[in-house]
């Protein structure tokens, strides 16, 4: 498996619509956040609304990016990227979000695309990331542990248990 993030073009434009399709017809909550804002049917707006952003509207600036498998032609999941951190995302949300497509669980994807986007965090100034997830979810907690995630705490945010982790970046 040959995994890369892209960034969001024409060109993908089926690749969006499957995953999301599948997404959606899973029932589950979509991660990141990022990808299941608007409506990705109106591609074109869609699109820009991938594309870096600039601090607004309480959002701090943010870079998303789809993973795509090349040997497969596949997108497989996707990661949103925040440039750094407010109060809100210090305390529940982090540097990463990330989500892999139902059907592509439990494959070493979400390992490897964290790696990916520890990278793009390096390209953008950032040595130490804050990641979060659900304390219920292992399979994440363990794909934040293996690109040497440290648990810092666990927090009760609206009922969930949720644990942070930082990871620096070499």
């Amino acid at each position: 498996m040959k995994l890369q993030l892209v960034k969001l073009e024409q060109k993908y434009k089926m690749h969006l619509n499957n995953m999301m399709e599948e997404w959606y017809a899973s029932g589950e909550k979509i991660v990141p956040y990022a990808i299941a804002r608007l409506d990705y049917h109106d591609f074109n707006n869609y699109i820009l609304s991938m594309a870096d952003s600039e601090e607004n509207e309480g959002f701090v600036p943010y870079s998303t990016y789809f993973c795509l498998d090349e040997e497969r032609d596949l997108f497989v999941g996707a990661v949103n990227i925040r440039h750094y951190l407010n109060e809100s995302l210090l305390l529940n949300g982090g540097h990463i979000g990330d989500g892999v497509r139902p059907s592509e669980r439990k494959k070493g994807i979400a390992t490897k695309m964290i790696e990916l986007a520890l990278r793009e965090c390096k390209k953008i100034g950032l040595d130490k990331v804050l990641m979060v997830c659900d304390k219920k979810n292992i399979g994440s907690a363990k794909s934040i542990q293996n690109n040497g995630g440290i648990l810092e705490n666990e927090i009760l945010v609206d009922g969930i248990m949720e644990q942070r982790y930082w990871i620096e970046i070499h």
